[in-house]
């Protein structure tokens, strides 16, 4: 079935387009799939360019733009027909050019550097047999993708098309070896170059990636190679803007909407706060399409994305680093930095979080970048995996954990919710967190202490890793209280507190619940749960604790 798409419908002779979950074919999606068109992005880098690299995160549709280069340059019309790129494929000079397109994310080091030779070889030698082209199987890896594009060109009578995809997935998969991942760096650089060297065969190359950590080591031959990671003109060339999302996915927006019940328009508030907010220009903000697809396919709010990758690599690096979520709010940084933010090995945590995805760029209100998390998505899942942590170094059960967190909400059981806090605390490697908390507040320039900020700031990151919707120094008209958590319809407003060595729980208990009443934090909402905690810090528990219910 050919997709037309003059006009954007999420229909076609009468039967609902699929969502494309999980496809990342392009040949493939054109059959029965709604496409989004990019073509236009890909026709201008053809006609102003002929070397690329473009890094995204994991499921951004990365695989999709490549697999799109390879039907573009192979000719195949049919599939282009309503697109931008029709009108490129009409041209009375094209000529289908022959692809060399290649999957690094298959690539595996495992069982060491011999495995991982042999692997390159192996997926370069396949191309070769699909494109009927004769290689021996004697050479090295290196040679063999020589080989591989100075034979293509021969037979062909045609400079070859090269498309990498994932160029970096053998080096990152090494993230916790650094001395395997150089090893690993430099078979790629030498396999890379192969590409310099032999630009005389070469038409048109487009490499893709999650990072840019062995852009400078791997690609240093690669002068003419343009990278517009960053840059404004392809700042959407992959992923979904929400003027996308409305005109593309206009009927699984209204089936949606009506499983929550809710209008479309409140569906799009719910779902940019909770999917919208990747950005590679600071200002312009993405939806991530894998996300967004399982979002109406399965038509619940989930943090569906960090499950789609190395999560279990993500979290050995928080807790290898001593890294806490909220420390990586609004950090200021260069525009120099997102551009080249070093080597794994030498980058800092934010670093490597804004280069794996984790966090995104922003402009704040003078203009200058800063890295911050993209959405609630993506925070909540920072969070699960910083609470798992932190709860395994006393065997505790995150699941366990967030059960009774949530029945304590549900029950308003005061004393449940300050035993599961106290569960939390006690699973703190205090020490650990002492400099990520000093970094945090000496940066963002916070009017309580470090020990305060390592308290709140732990127990905030659980109460979003379990789902809870809460906010952190919310602004009122007379000031801003430590937490207000809104579940199942209830709000509750916590007033922390820690008294340090010398200083009286009771007392200081008697002051937040008095700083609750005299500021009005309740004001705003209707049968408010109000709760001043104090914590001991020589004990490291709430040992006081106070309520009232406002109505």
């Amino acid at each position: 079935m050919l997709i037309l798409q003059n006009e954007i419908k999420t229909t076609f002779m009468g039967k609902r387009l699929k969502l494309p979950a999980g496809i990342q074919t392009f040949e493939k999606l054109r059959e029965d799939c709604i496409y989004v068109d990019k073509t236009k992005y890909l026709i201008d880098l053809i006609d102003t360019g002929s070397a690329y690299f473009l890094a995204r995160p994991r499921r951004f549709g990365k695989s999709l733009t490549i697999t799109t280069f390879d039907s573009l340059f192979s000719g195949k019309k049919e599939l282009f027909k309503g697109l931008y790129a029709e009108e490129f494929l009409n041209r009375p000079d094209f000529k289908p050019s022959p692809v060399i397109r290649l999957d690094m994310s298959v690539i595996y080091a495992d069982d060491g550097i011999k495995q991982m030779k042999d692997s390159i070889k192996q997926i370069t030698l396949e191309k070769a047999n699909s494109l009927e082209v004769v290689i021996p199987n004697n050479l090295n890896y290196s040679d063999t993708f020589r080989n591989l594009i100075v034979e293509t060109s021969k037979k062909y009578s045609s400079k070859v098309v090269i498309l990498v995809d994932e160029y970096d997935k053998p080096y990152t998969d090494f993230v916790d070896n650094i001395k395997m991942a150089t090893k690993v760096r430099d078979i790629l650089r030498y396999f890379y170059t192969q590409i310099k060297a032999n630009d005389g065969y070469i038409k048109f190359i487009f490499l893709t990636g999650i990072s840019k950590f062995t852009k400078m080591g791997v690609f240093s031959t690669l002068n003419n190679l343009v990278d517009i990671s960053l840059d404004e003109e392809y700042t959407e060339i992959c992923g979904y803007t929400e003027e996308e999302i409305i005109r593309y996915f206009d009927d699984y927006l209204e089936i949606t909407g009506n499983k929550f019940g809710v209008s479309k328009d409140d569906l799009i508030k719910k779902m940019r706060t909770f999917y919208n907010g990747f950005s590679f220009n600071g200002t312009t903000k993405l939806y991530n399409p894998f996300s967004t697809l399982l979002f109406f396919r399965e038509k619940e709010f989930d943090n569906f994305w960090i499950e789609s990758g190395s999560s279990a690599l993500i979290a050995k690096y928080l807790k290898d680093k001593k890294l806490t979520v909220e420390e990586f709010r609004n950090m200021q940084i260069t525009r120099d930095f997102a551009r080249s933010p070093g080597e794994m090995e030498t980058t800092p945590p934010h670093g490597f979080l804004f280069q794996a995805g984790y966090l995104s760029l922003r402009k704040d209100e003078k203009d200058k970048y800063c890295l911050d998390y993209p959405n609630t998505e993506v925070l909540n899942s920072m969070s699960v995996l910083f609470s798992q942590n932190i709860l395994q170094e006393t065997n505790d059960d995150f699941t366990y954990c967030r059960t009774d967190l949530l029945e304590a909400f549900e029950s308003t059981d005061y004393d449940l919710l300050v035993e599961v806090f106290n569960r939390l605390l006690a699973s703190i490697p205090y020490e650990d967190f002492e400099g990520a908390a000093k970094r945090s507040v000496r940066n963002n320039k916070f009017g309580f202490t470090a020990r305060e900020w390592m308290y709140r700031s732990v127990i905030l990151s659980f109460l979003r890793g379990c789902g809870v919707v809460v906010f952190a120094e919310m602004h009122t008209n007379l000031g801003r209280p430590d937490l207000v958590i809104s579940n199942r319809g209830k709000i509750w407003i916590i007033e922390l507190k820690v008294a340090l060595k010398g200083e009286n729980p009771k007392l200081k208990v008697e002051k937040a619940m008095k700083q609750i009443k005299d500021m009005n934090y309740a004001n705003p909402y209707p049968d408010a749960v109000c709760v001043a905690m104090v914590i001991d810090d020589e004990k490291r528990q709430i040992t006081e604790h106070n309520h009232i219910l406002k109505t």
